[in-house]
C-alpha cells in the first residue's frame, strides 16, 4: 500500500502508543559514508563491492562479515569498519523531515532501532543534532538482528508498550520484515531502496517530511511516557 491508498476510515483508525526508529536512512543520511567503509573493507579482503553492498542494508556488521569472511573474527572486523565509518563522520547529513518527526514521537515515548552499534549510533545522532533516546536498541543488545523481529520487540518490551501499538518508520526491506514479524504497523521511506523493495510495509513515503505529516494528526494523545 502506498500514502496515496490510504483511507479516510484507516487514517482515522490509526492511533498508536510508540514511535519507533530505524537510524540510517531514516533520521541520518548516511549512505556515502556507510558505503565507502564497506567498499574499502571489501576491497582490503579482496571482495566485489557491490556484491557486499547488496545486503549491508539493515544488517549488523558482524553479520556481513561473517557472511563473506567466515574465517575472520567478526567482531574485530565488525569493530574494523565502524571505525572506517567514524572517519568521515562530517559527511552525515539530518534527513529533511526527521527533526519533526522526533520532535512529534518525543511528545509519548519513542526509541531508535539500529543494527549499528551504539558507539555509532550515539555519535550519528549527535553529528546531525537529534537527542539520544532513552531507549536504543543497537546490534550489542540482541542475539538475532533484523529481519528477526527481536530488536523490534526489544524495544517495545523497554518502552512498556505493546507490539501492536508501535509504528516504526524503516528505509530497508529487511528493517521492515522484522518489525512486521513483531506485529508493529511499519511507515517505509524510499530513502535508499525503490517502493517495490518494501512492499511489506503498511505504507510507503517518499521521505521523511511525509512521514510527519501523517504521524501528526495521529500522535494528539499518545500514552504518556
Amino acid at each position: 500500500m502506498t500514502s496515496s491508498q490510504l483511507t479516510a476510515e484507516t487514517g482515522q483508525a490509526a492511533r498508536f502508543s510508540a514511535i519507533l526508529f530505524d537510524l540510517d536512512g531514516v533520521l541520518v543520511d548516511s549512505l556515502r559514508v556507510v558505503e565507502r567503509a564497506w567498499r574499502r573493507w571489501a576491497r582490503e579482503q579482496d571482495l566485489a563491492a557491490e556484491d557486499v553492498l547488496g545486503v549491508v542494508h539493515g544488517r549488523t556488521a558482524r553479520e556481513v562479515i561473517a557472511m563473506f569472511t567466515p574465517h575472520l573474527d567478526a567482531t574485530e572486523q565488525a569493530l574494523l569498519v565502524g571505525d572506517y565509518e567514524t572517519e568521515h563522520r562530517g559527511e552525515l547529513a539530518l534527513l529533511p523531515g526527521a527533526a519533526e518527526c522526533v520532535g512529534i514521537a518525543r511528545q509519548g515515548r519513542w526509541a531508535v532501532v539500529t543494527s549499528g552499534t551504539r558507539t555509532l549510533a550515539t555519535t550519528r545522532l549527535a553529528t546531525v543534532g537529534l537527542p539520544v533516546p532513552e531507549v536504543l536498541v543497537t546490534a550489542e543488545d540482541v542475539t538475532f538482528g533484523k529481519p528477526d523481529p527481536e530488536p523490534y520487540r526489544r524495544a517495545a518490551a523497554a518502552l512498556g508498550v505493546p507490539e501492536g501499538e508501535c509504528v516504526v518508520v524503516e528505509d530497508a526491506p529487511i528493517g521492515v520484515l522484522a518489525a512486521k514479524r513483531a506485529g508493529m504497523t511499519v511507515l517505509a521511506v524510499t530513502t535508499t531502496h525503490a517502493a517495490a523493495a518494501l512492499g511489506h510495509a503498511d505504507l510507503v513515503f517518499p521521505g521523511m517530511a511525509d512521514v510527519s505529516e501523517w504521524l501528526g494528526p495521529r500522535a494528539g494523545a499518545p500514552r504518556p511516557a
